[in-house]
């Protein structure tokens, strides 16, 4: 577990999903194909939020990805319902990360999370956050982080 731990992202899109877990590359698919058919041109790391209870049928997301591109006005059909920030940044938050099996380990790792905050008192101030990230070596891992508020009188360092 990696506390006080930090991401931020440049030109960032994001869509909202529902779908079964087990289909979320369509939902991000499908994203993709919005933003590169709308003449977008994708860069870093994808990530997601999720919304919904993890244990639930239907899962309910927020997915982002990075473009090139410093806007998207006039690019995206309004009807997409994409939004924009020029700059996204999460801190603090508490990180863990799953270097394999991420669909068995995802659920205990969540948990974790969820076990470390209030073990630590720490108040959850974003939903989970799930990053897909690559290592220079070419391995490919998953962060998965919440953000929480810091009550200093309260943090008992682990």
């Amino acid at each position: 577990m990696i506390t006080n731990h930090k991401f931020a992202y440049r030109n960032v899109a994001s869509k909202y999903y529902e779908f079964r877990p087990q289909d979320i590359d369509k939902a991000i698919d499908d994203f993709r194909q919005i933003l590169e058919g709308s003449g977008l041109h994708l860069f870093g790391n994808m990530f997601f939020s999720i919304l919904s209870d993890p244990q639930s049928e239907i899962m309910i997301a927020e997915i982002f990805l990075s473009i090139e591109e410093d806007s998207i006005k006039g690019l995206v059909s309004s009807e997409e319902e994409i939004r924009f920030r020029s700059y996204f940044t999460l801190s603090p938050m508490v990180m863990t990360r799953i270097m394999k099996d991420f669909d068995r380990e995802s659920q205990k790792k969540y948990w974790e999370l969820v076990s470390h905050l209030q073990v630590n008192q720490l108040e959850q101030a974003t939903p989970v956050f799930v990053e897909f990230k690559n290592s220079l070596s070419g391995i490919d891992y998953v962060e998965m982080s919440i953000g929480y508020k810091l009550d200093p009188a309260n943090y008992i360092p682990e």
